[in-house]
């Protein structure tokens, strides 16, 4: 199979996706709307995060959560059943808009791509707004990179992935390993990302979208990047050159806001001669992957995972770009 491609998958719409997304839109999607509005509401919501963290997520019996520590930060390793290569691992940053969510809310993703990946994942459980800064949550996230090299890793034994805030955190640290000239991961894999935190307006699937409100994701990118120059790659990858960089996997929501900029990463990395596989899903809501418990076409995704890696493996060695120039 071939990495680089658009994919635009034709499986008929299911019914659970017709009751989800009107359920999206009638509830999260006002929701945010009233929390993305006021600093005091993100604090909040960061607070209510940490009680969370005591909630014990279930999972499948035959899924294996072990809690992980790295330096400023924790997280777990979550391996999906057994005969997985231990010599590999895929490094998973969750989304949540750097105010909000853990590695236990993301396990529905995690366990299953350790499934297809063959191998363990180490979710990192990375600092985070408002507490935090960006540059905090890309040191945590280089740092966790660093500790799985010095471990015993290969770089090529390593896959990052990452969704929503976390796909920006995905592009955001592949882009400083490669400045830095260290080695780079085998692949990544990009979940709805967030990759352009420029003051603009998202005015493509403003309304369309069942759940993220346009308007309050320009105030919350206002917000991460006050002191900041927006335009910075590490700030907004969208605007990096990507060249170099390892083969990406991007899947995103046909009526997503963030669908153009996803869009334009891959344009980016083509560019630059970087191989992506990039899927746009009809009707699909924000990080859909995460609703595999109960949405078909979200496990569907988790095979087209599978082809992808597949496909990275297959293809010759040494890869041209997979380390720093």
């Amino acid at each position: 199979m071939r990495v680089d491609r658009d994919v635009v998958p034709e499986y008929p719409l299911s019914w659970q996706a017709r009751a989800l997304t009107g359920l999206l839109r009638g509830t999260v999607k006002p929701a945010s709307s009233l929390l993305m509005r006021h600093p005091l509401a993100l604090s909040g919501a960061a607070r209510l995060g940490e009680l969370a963290r005591l909630v014990d997520v279930p999972h499948p019996a035959h899924v294996a959560v072990v809690p992980a520590a790295f330096s400023a930060c924790g997280g777990e390793w979550v391996r999906g059943g057994q005969g997985l290569d231990e010599r590999k691992v895929v490094l998973y940053f969750h989304g949540g808009g750097y105010f909000s969510c853990s590695p236990r809310t993301h396990r529905s993703i995690t366990w299953r791509l350790s499934v297809v990946a063959k191998r363990p994942v180490l979710a990192l459980d990375y600092r985070q707004g408002p507490v935090h800064r960006l540059a905090d949550s890309l040191a945590d996230a280089l740092d966790a990179y660093d500790c799985l090299l010095r471990r015993g890793h290969a770089a090529e034994d390593i896959l990052l992935a990452g969704d929503s805030a976390g796909g920006h955190l995905t592009l955001a640290t592949l882009l400083a390993l490669r400045d830095r000239g260290l080695p780079l991961p085998a692949a990544a894999i990009c979940l709805s990302p967030w990759a352009d935190l420029t003051d603009v307006p998202r005015r493509a699937n403003r309304w369309q979208d069942p759940m993220l409100p346009a308007s309050r994701v320009r105030w919350l990118a206002r917000r991460w990047t006050s002191g900041l120059d927006p335009w910075d790659p590490l700030v907004s990858p969208v605007h990096g050159d990507f060249t170099g960089l390892p083969p990406m996997m991007i899947v995103t929501g046909s009526t997503e806001v963030l669908r153009d900029e996803a869009r334009r990463v891959a344009q980016r990395a083509r560019l630059a001669g970087v191989p992506v596989r990039y899927e746009e899903w009809p009707r699909m809501p924000h990080v859909f992957p995460i609703l595999a418990d109960v949405l078909p076409e979200a496990r569907l995704a988790f095979r087209h995972m599978r082809q992808f890696l597949q496909a990275v493996a297959e293809l010759p060695e040494p890869m041209e770009g997979s380390a720093a120039a």
